[in-house]
Parts: structure tokens; C-alpha cells; sequence
């Protein structure tokens, strides 16, 4: 067993004790008052395990969580810089804890929020913490703390792409797929069709309503032919709503709907069915709100250089990586978009993302912790700094 190995697993139990805490400390996206006392416990976890950062940024989040911003200087004979993102926030109300208290049986730990994804801040911050007590070499590392990414980022984007720009790399501490890294992901578009009738009594007058509900019906079945599985697009509408009762021909409809693409091309090619979608009755009308949430990440060269430095970490520490490309879309994905690598999914090893079965594996944390502060110092020696 490496020297990192031994390390990792000798603060295993610390690191249980810490992500037991920070699951403890509740932070539902949609609750401002939480999410302010979760980033305060955040910035206190970091702070006691790594000393008070060089600088600290903090941005106004507004109805969401804030973004916080630390900067940690490079060690003797590191160069080069590293941002490291994760997100504070979960799905979770406040209250879950009392009906799903955090659990441990055997290797697996479970609690609102441990895998997507608060055992990746855990495992980010003891990385750098062990990389110290290796004797390792570290880059400059800024760590971004955002706490509205289940929510879309809205707030933390500019924010993100901002405190990213100038690093030679990017890691993103969520949840890994079936223990695998991600090197590409799906762009993401959520959009809405609000559709417009005309009322009238369906049994009397059934030639003077124009019903919206059968016009996104129709809408419906477009958007759905336009998924192409074999070229990674997916199109659903989740919901809809519309009419007020069974005998009025309904005046209003509205839908939302989820897309995913693997490029441009098919971005580009959703775009045209959306601005396509045409009522069938001239008095109808269709009109589409939203837009792309996050821009497809590409398997870049440079991505593929850095799991290529990851893989070689993990071997170092006995250990072993393997990468996939997703459908789900991260903050990483804002970065990968501007040219910088990114390697995603250096979190928890488990499962149930959004799930009540939710859990990680705590042989996973300390073996995933281990190849990160290995990582870390070979970043650290030879910076990353390759053409996307």
C-alpha cells in the first residue's frame, strides 16, 4: 500500500464523522436561510482542515444560496492552479432528516444529500489535507462553493466561468457513474411551450372553442419524434397542465419540457423543431420560453490528457479508473465549454442520486481521496497545459 493509501485510510473515520455532520446540516436549494447556515459550516470544515484560505470571495446568490470563492496558494515547488468545484445545495427539504437519519451498515453510508453530492467536498478537502502530510506538491487550488447547481446555476454560472478562466484545470467533485470519472457530458435545455385557445361550451358550442389542449398534443408528439437515441437526443415533455373543466374547451395549455444533446449539431437541430412548432388552428397560438441551461462538455484533448494523468494517480496508489460520458449536465460543463479541461465525477462511489436509497461507499471515499491528493501533486509538478 502507497504512502497516500496509508494516509487516506488512516482518517477514514474522520472523514465519516465529517460528511455525518455536513449531512446533518441541511441545504435544500430553495431554502435561503438554510443554505446560508450550510455555507457557514462548509467554510468552517474547510478552514479547520486546511487553515484560512489566502483569499476569500463571496457573491450574492440572491433567492439561492451564495457562491463563496477560496483561494489557496501553491506549496514550495508546486506551479500552476486548480479550481475544484462543488456545489452546497441538495434536493432534500428541510426536514428529511427526521424520517432518514444518516446510516451506516457495513461499507455503505446513506443520509439526504451524501452522494449527490456532499461526500465530494469531504473527499476534495482531505485530499489536499493528506497531499500536505505526503510532503506532496500542490498547485494554487481555488475552491468554488455554489448553492443553487440543483437548481440550474443561474446565479453561480458567471461566477464559475469566471473563477475558472484562469486555471490550468478543472475537477468537479460530484458523484461518479458506477465508480467511473466523467469525461463528457450532455447539454441541457429546459424549455416551455405556453399555449393559447379560445373557451367555449364543449357541448353546446363545440365549433366555437379552439381547444389548446389538442394543439400541445400535437406539439407534443413533434417534440418527441425529435429524440434520436442513436445520436444521444433525448426530448421530453415531463408535465403539463391545462383547461379548467371537462365541459369547457380549454383557452390555456402549457408543458415543460427536458432536453438533452450530445453536440452541436443536434442542439442546433432542436433548436430548429422548437422555432418550427406551429399551431393547427389559426386562432391558436404556441409560444417557447427557456432556453440551454448548460452547453454540451466535449471529450476534449485536453479532458482526455487529464484522465490520462488521473489513471496514472490511481495506478500510483493502487488503484484503478475508469471514464464514461453521461446524460446528466454538472457546473462542469459551463467550464469545459470555455476550452479548460475538466474531469467530473472524483466524488462519492455509490448510488441513488435524487433517490431516498442514496448512499456511498466509505472504502470508496478514502481510495477516491487517495488518487486525488496524488493528483493534486502531479499536477502540481508538471502543470496541465495542453490545447483543448
Amino acid at each position: 500500500m502507497s504512502d497516500i493509501r496509508q494516509l487516506a485510510a488512516s482518517a477514514r473515520q474522520h472523514m465519516v464523522a465529517d460528511l455525518t455532520a455536513y449531512i446533518e446540516c441541511e441545504t435544500p436549494s430553495d431554502d435561503r436561510a438554510a443554505l446560508a447556515v450550510g455555507l457557514a459550516w462548509v467554510r468552517s470544515f474547510v478552514s479547520s482542515r486546511l487553515g484560512e484560505p489566502e483569499a476569500v470571495r463571496t457573491v450574492d446568490g440572491g433567492e439561492m444560496g451564495d457562491i463563496a470563492i477560496l483561494d489557496y496558494p501553491a506549496s514550495a515547488g508546486g506551479d500552476g492552479r486548480i479550481a475544484i468545484l462543488a456545489h452546497y445545495d441538495t434536493v432534500w427539504p428541510l426536514g428529511t432528516l427526521a424520517s432518514w437519519p444518516v446510516a451506516i451498515e457495513g461499507d455503505q453510508l446513506t443520509g439526504p444529500g451524501a452522494f449527490d453530492m456532499k461526500s465530494g467536498l469531504i473527499q476534495a478537502v482531505w485530499a489536499i489535507d493528506i497531499a500536505r502530510r505526503a510532503g506532496l506538491p500542490l498547485p494554487a487550488i481555488r475552491i468554488v462553493l455554489n448553492g443553487d447547481e440543483e437548481v440550474g446555476s443561474l446565479a453561480s454560472r458567471p461566477v464559475i466561468e469566471q473563477a475558472a478562466g484562469d486555471c490550468d484545470a478543472t475537477l468537479v467533485f460530484e458523484a461518479s457513474a458506477g465508480g467511473m470519472l466523467k469525461t463528457a457530458r450532455k447539454g441541457v435545455g429546459i424549455f416551455e411551450l405556453v399555449v393559447g385557445g379560445i373557451e367555449g361550451h364543449a357541448g353546446l358550442d363545440p365549433d366555437k372553442g379552439v381547444s389548446a389542449i389538442h394543439e400541445i398534443a400535437h406539439a407534443v408528439l413533434q417534440l418527441h419524434a425529435a429524440s434520436d437515441l442513436a445520436a444521444g437526443t433525448t426530448v421530453n415533455v415531463g408535465t403539463i397542465r391545462g383547461g379548467s373543466r371537462s365541459n369547457v374547451t380549454a383557452g390555456s395549455a402549457s408543458g415543460m419540457v427536458d432536453v438533452r444533446v450530445s453536440d452541436e449539431a443536434e442542439r442546433e437541430r432542436i433548436d430548429g423543431v422548437l422555432r418550427g412548432l406551429a399551431p393547427q388552428h389559426p386562432d391558436a397560438s404556441i409560444e417557447v420560453l427557456g432556453g440551454w441551461n448548460r452547453p454540451v462538455m466535449t471529450r476534449s484533448a485536453g479532458i482526455a490528457a487529464l484522465f490520462a494523468r488521473a489513471s496514472a494517480s490511481a495506478a500510483a496508489v493502487g488503484a484503478t479508473v475508469e471514464e464514461t460520458s453521461v446524460g446528466g449536465a454538472s457546473d462542469g460543463n459551463f467550464v469545459a465549454a470555455l476550452g479548460i479541461p475538466v474531469l467530473d465525477g472524483l466524488g462519492a462511489v455509490g448510488d441513488g442520486a435524487h433517490a431516498r436509497h442514496e448512499w456511498v461507499s466509505i472504502d470508496g471515499m478514502v481510495e477516491r481521496t487517495a488518487v486525488v491528493a496524488q493528483l493534486l501533486g502531479d499536477l502540481a509538478r508538471q502543470p496541465l497545459r495542453v490545447a483543448p
